[in-house]
């Protein structure tokens, strides 16, 4: 199912584009880019003022990727992937989500069932098996980019897959998350704001769900 851009017109937005158009960021992966209307237009709209970019967009929906290839088929430095960001077995369990649905009382999360969000993974996981992805996404895009490192990564893609996400892209120039109040990068953002390798650079837990930046010190 194809949704309309969550990230448009807000503080997220904005910062996304004013970091992809710092100077010393040329290597991009984006992680959950679905139809390519929100956080990839902005990711296409600083990057598209400098030469020698490439930005790496994954997305494991069939419907959403097919929007997604089809709005940058013009853009030959866009390379989109119709492919999970990790493999099935790094998933979390029922039971991983119910600890932090009992641990995180605060998380916007409790606007939904405990069971509802657990349903939510297992269609995730059955929608991976059905399309295969037992593949590493990530290090697909690593290979063709030629890199171990990107400039920036933005970890917006399924509910569960963020903290793997980061445990293959640590030490990225900037790492920017959405969602940092759900079980998608609440870790993650705990992690990267008692990092020292990491200073944060803006945050704003009113903005949906919670965003923040991160860069490399």
């Amino acid at each position: 199912m194809v949704i309309p851009a969550e990230i448009s017109n807000d503080n997220f937005a904005r910062l996304i584009r004013q970091v992809a158009a710092e100077p010393t960021v040329h290597i991009v992966l984006e992680i959950g880019s679905s139809s390519g209307a929100g956080s990839t237009a902005q990711l296409v709209a600083g990057l598209g003022e400098k030469e020698k970019t490439d930005l790496y967009c994954l997305e494991l929906s069939s419907a959403r990727f097919a929007e997604l290839s089809k709005r940058y088929r013009h853009v030959p430095w866009v390379h989109c992937y119709n492919v999970s960001s990790v493999p099935l077995e790094k998933m979390p369990s029922e039971a991983d989500v119910e600890e932090f649905f009992i641990a995180h009382p605060d998380s916007p999360i409790h606007r939904f069932k405990l069971k509802r969000v657990q349903r939510w993974l297992k269609q995730d996981i059955d929608y991976m098996r059905k399309a295969g992805a037992s593949r590493n996404g990530i290090d697909v895009a690593r290979r063709d980019a030629g890199v171990l490192l990107f400039d920036l990564v933005l970890i917006d893609g399924s509910e569960f897959t963020g903290e793997p996400e980061l445990d293959e892209l640590y030490g990225a120039k900037y790492i920017l998350l959405d969602d940092t109040m759900t079980f998608k990068n609440w870790v993650n953002y705990e992690r990267l704001s008692k990092d020292s390798n990491y200073e944060l650079i803006e945050e704003d837990q009113s903005c949906r769900n919670g965003f923040a930046a991160f860069k490399h010190r």
